[in-house]
């Protein structure tokens, strides 16, 4: 056995094939082979080993320079985040560049019709660090409803929670942004991911959402100048910065890299208060003034969000 290499479920999971703990269960299940013969848990393997996976060659990089990548991706509506779709409907993975040995892992889903801050990212680690509910990563989302929230109402969806069929849902903040009309923005953070799970909170009140956007995940803010539709790839810093966050040592090659040379670095981080992902709970600071001015950010400054054009338009934003 190698003695000199990494652990294999480690490589793999680097390569974004997944977690660690996935990677482990794959290994005992004889899916993965090193040169030629069954994978073993706990070996260590190299370069120059031969590593394949249900037959598939995974390339392996060498120790310390093993940077993942990381993408922010401003969805659209009418997107779905998946590979296969019976439908034939458009998919945010066919805009992603082609990668070889390795994948991309979406962090966290956003429903068809729902826009806003995807992250994509290579290292299977990484994304189970946001992705898990015990690492308890605050999502950010702009809520508009058809109808308004009692003051007690919203004082029981901050304390004791809404009962949904799956489980109570309590929201971790919850502000009134205002409003045209009919319709009303909110602005809202979780500490969890389950299916439609903003939709279905606002529904069991009687409240049907007329449109729902993610503008946070973790400490990554969906930058302003990120327009719907585009991808931006965070440079060595801001992938350094999101592994120190989430309590992954960052490669040595990434930790040299100047922070305030990366592209995105002002308008995508928020500034996180010590605690990291990595022991539990998502300490990171609420959006720094003057961050994140998007639709019912405007509304808070009594501007109320007319349209979704004006208010863009008057917030200079993406979202």
């Amino acid at each position: 056995m190698n003695e000199q290499g990494e652990r294999l479920q480690k490589v793999l999971a680097q390569a974004g094939l997944g977690s660690r703990r996935e990677m482990e269960e794959w290994i005992s299940a004889g899916r993965v082979t090193v040169n030629g013969s069954a994978a073993v848990l706990g070996m260590r393997v190299s370069e120059e080993d031969e590593v394949r996976v249900d037959r598939r060659a995974i390339r392996i990089e060498a120790s310390g320079s093993g940077a993942p990548r990381v993408l922010l991706y401003h969805k659209q509506e009418g997107e779905i985040v998946s590979r296969d779709d019976p439908s034939g409907r458009a998919s945010v993975f066919d805009l992603l560049p082609k990668l070889r040995g390795s994948k991309w892992i979406a962090v966290g889903r956003l429903d068809f019709n729902t826009s806003g801050l995807l992250i994509f990212t290579t290292s299977g680690d990484l994304a189970n660090r946001l992705m898990h509910p015990r690492f308890e990563v605050e999502r950010e989302y702009a809520v508009r409803v058809r109808g308004s929230l009692a003051a007690e109402q919203m004082r029981q969806m901050l304390k004791e929670g809404i009962v949904l069929e799956d489980g109570p849902v309590r929201f971790e903040k919850l502000e009134d942004e205002g409003g045209e009309g009919y319709n009303r923005w909110y602005r809202l953070v979780l500490k969890e991911g389950r299916n439609r799970l903003v939709r279905r909170t606002f529904e069991a009140l009687g409240l049907p959402v007329s449109r729902l956007m993610r503008v946070r995940f973790g400490i990554v803010n969906l930058p302003p100048r990120l327009k719907r539709g585009m991808l931006a790839e965070l440079g060595p810093g801001e992938v350094a910065a999101i592994l120190d966050w989430a309590g992954m040592d960052p490669p040595a090659v990434t930790r040299q890299t100047a922070p305030g040379r990366d592209s995105v670095r002002q308008s995508a981080f928020v500034r996180p208060r010590g605690v990291k992902a990595g022991r539990r709970a998502d300490k990171a600071e609420a959006v720094r003034k003057g961050n994140q001015k998007s639709e019912p950010a405007a509304a808070s400054r009594g501007k109320p969000a007319t349209s979704p054009g004006a208010a863009r338009r008057k917030a200079k934003t993406g979202v």
